[in-house]
């Protein structure tokens, strides 16, 4: 009976059953697996071993991205698009890795000097076969004004926003996001005041100007910062200094070696 009643409710619109998005669920134990939260959540590491110990897996999961059809992708909401949109960004990072783990230090030496990792199109998804760039510029980017993407996808560097520990699902988009970008301008090794000076981030020099784009009625960099004043943990003064465009802004340096754990303990370790 019980059944019967849900079943005539959702026919005359009084219920909408919530159905979890299942697609991400080996991507989802792959992460929880492979991925080592740092600093608290700020940064991770990545053991490209155990995902190449897992590859069956991981190509079971890419092989359900690329099933997906762009008509049946085009019935999904913005915000299930864009976490699929994400993952596969992110998952596809890392197979690139694996298939020349051992060989680099760099996510930029695949390819040498003439060939871009990020333009190769080796990515069967939505119907064409796509490259990293034309997943985050040319879908991401231009589909989506949401300029938080930038602290979801990973180019498995340590410089990059951390790699999530679980994988993005549209019901619960938001607030991923809003965590992932706290998490990542609360890291003192990458964003922070210093001696009057405010340092970012060298992603904030390449993308600035999808800070710019009004996302929630924001039209400046410092606007955009300004909200998150405690993860950056700035002084009244310098949140003052802000939001008058009056505060200094350097650009860090960005660290390219790969984000494994191996070379993420060898740097710490360093440190």
């Amino acid at each position: 009976m019980r059944h019967w009643l849900i079943a005539l409710c959702c026919v005359l619109g009084l219920a909408k059953p919530l159905r979890a998005d299942t697609l991400h669920e080996d991507w989802q134990s792959l992460l929880s697996r492979h991925v080592k939260t740092l600093r608290n959540g700020h940064a991770s590491a990545v053991d490209y071993q155990g995902f190449n110990a897992d590859r069956d897996q991981l190509s079971r999961y890419l092989a359900a991205l690329s099933a997906i059809e762009p008509e049946v992708y085009g019935t999904w909401s913005a915000a299930r698009q864009l976490a699929f949109l994400i993952n596969a960004y992110n998952a596809w990072t890392v197979e690139l890795v694996l298939r020349h783990y051992g060989e680099i230090d760099s996510i930029k030496e695949i390819g040498g000097w003439f060939r871009s990792p990020w333009r190769q199109r080796f990515i069967p998804l939505l119907g064409k076969k796509r490259s990293l760039d034309d997943i985050e510029h040319g879908m991401i980017r231009r589909q989506f004004s949401e300029p938080r993407i930038h602290f979801a996808v990973n180019c498995a560097s340590i410089g990059c926003p951390a790699l999530r520990e679980e994988a993005y699902r549209g019901e619960v988009l938001e607030s991923q996001l809003d965590q992932a970008t706290r998490r990542f301008l609360a890291d003192r090794e990458r964003n922070g005041l210093r001696d009057g000076q405010l340092y970012l981030s060298k992603i904030f020099d390449w993308y600035g100007k999808d800070f710019e784009q009004g996302w929630r009625g924001q039209s400046s960099l410092e606007a955009f910062l300004a909200g998150y004043a405690d993860e950056l943990r700035l002084t009244a003064e310098a949140l003052s200094a802000l939001r008058a465009r009056r505060l200094p802004i350097a650009f860090s340096d960005y660290d390219w070696r790969l984000n494994d754990t191996a070379t993420v303990a060898e740097r710490a370790s360093d440190g």
